[in-house]
């Protein structure tokens, strides 16, 4: 009541004819009760209030097609529910990202109150990427012209949603065989959004960066430390990093597995210990970036990009490899880097949301469609059986259904489904 009359009361005297948009727009907020604090990227980054989490919206096994506004609507509920404020998307070609940013805003309108933020990401090729011929000392560079593009106006569209451009997605790290660039490309196109900032015609507070693997960004071999990787670092607002120790127990399983004088542990304890050295791992990673960061003789933030554990495998990861992955791990793993990284106020770009099945369509068994916190239809994997507890989903449904709990609530089913690492001695790495 007090603020309508106020309202009432600046228009009478035309006092709101000299407040900028910001002030009006704030003043109209505090009417409904809202009021709404403008934030930006150095506001959200590595603040616990502002949780991030990776996302895509395909329920589908391609990505042809695309996730309705009402789809990414409701996704969009059940993440804010959890407490999660800030996305991040992965490219501007296909529709999700324009739709997601247009389904947020009405949400928005709708309740002034709501608040969800995102990490728009543009993906960068090299020339003929994914053929058989990949020329990774060139780029796409009339695709990445037009990704990038798409990029600039969606921010300059969307400024009260889009608070970062990622440029590039793991497209620096080499093992992506089939599309990974020089430094230099994804060095070109940060300048050319700097350079926008400067001009005035994106926010001076958008930030820019890339997200990649943590070898990309110096934490690995020598053969990244090159002087256009120097040049990025100096040029990006931060450095948004990956760590993924849950690939790593196949391929790099040094901290895998039950280590000797853990015979005697309970089936719980012997994975608990495992998952806390999966964290560890993760931890030297990082620090690894930060270090080689400030041998460079730079100030900047480090953030992860992404990370996340698979709730499934039929490959590698699974019961016949290096039995990492079931519901119960991603439940742990999920629980200690959300600690670590609230904690150091570390922003953890959780990967992901939802599974998606498109990732990996000729295998449903692959890991790559497993990584969600929730499974397609909306059950809430064993990573949110607390927050089912709580009620934090009453009312909420993805895909007609309510959110209910994986293995009906059962842990005694799940446990059933879990198989121990197996000890160090049996993969023939002695501890």
């Amino acid at each position: 009541m007090r603020s309508s009359i106020v309202l009432a009361l600046l228009t009478a005297a035309g006092l709101l004819i000299g407040l900028s948009c910001n002030d009006a727009g704030t003043v109209k907020d505090e009417v409904q009760n809202k009021t709404i604090k403008e934030v930006t990227a150095k506001d959200i980054l590595g603040n616990p209030d502002y949780m991030a989490i990776s996302f895509g919206g395909y329920r589908d096994t391609s990505r042809d097609i695309q996730p309705t506004m009402a789809q990414l609507k409701e996704d969009m509920k059940i993440l804010a529910a959890m407490n999660i404020k800030m996305l991040r998307t992965y490219n501007t070609k296909f529709a999700e990202a324009t739709t997601l940013l247009n389904a947020i805003s009405e949400l928005k309108k709708d309740d002034p109150g709501f608040e969800m933020y995102v990490m728009l990401g543009a993906w960068i090729d090299c020339k003929k990427a994914f053929t058989g011929h990949p020329k990774h000392d060139e780029e796409d560079a009339e695709a990445n012209a037009e990704e990038i593009q798409r990029a600039v106006d969606l921010a300059i569209k969307y400024p009260d949603i889009v608070k970062v451009i990622a440029v590039g997605n793991e497209a620096m790290v080499k093992w992506a065989a089939s599309y990974f660039v020089q430094p230099w490309v994804i060095l070109k196109w940060v300048n050319h959004l700097q350079d926008l900032k400067k001009t005035g015609k994106l926010q001076k507070d958008l930030w820019i960066t890339s997200s990649d693997n943590f070898a990309s960004w110096g934490g690995g071999g020598n053969e990244y430390h090159v002087e256009d990787l120097t040049k990025l670092i100096k040029a990006v607002d931060y450095v948004s990093m990956h760590t993924y120790p849950m690939h790593d127990t196949h391929y790099n399983p040094a901290f895998w597995g039950n280590f000797n004088g853990e015979e005697n542990f309970s089936t719980k304890e012997k994975i608990s210990a495992a998952m806390t050295r999966s964290i560890v791992y993760s931890k030297t990673q990082y620090n690894n970036v930060v270090n080689y960061i400030k041998s460079l003789g730079i100030e900047k933030p480090v953030h992860i990009g992404e990370t996340g554990w698979a709730s499934f495998s039929n490959e590698h990861y699974g019961a016949e490899g290096s039995a990492a992955t079931d519901e119960y791990k991603e439940g742990l793993f999920y629980k200690l880097i959300r600690e670590w990284t609230n904690k150091e106020r570390i922003a953890c770009f959780y990967f992901e949301a939802f599974d998606e099945k498109w990732k990996d369509a000729p295998n449903p068994g692959g890991s790559e469609n497993h990584f969600g916190l929730f499974t397609i239809d909306g059950n809430a994997k064993y990573a949110l059986w607390d927050l089912v507890d709580k009620g934090v989903f009453k009312g909420l449904s993805r895909a007609g259904n309510t959110i209910e709990k994986t293995f009906s609530g059962s842990e005694e089913a799940l446990m059933k489904t879990v198989v121990l690492p197996p000890f160090k001695n049996k993969m023939g790495m002695g501890h």
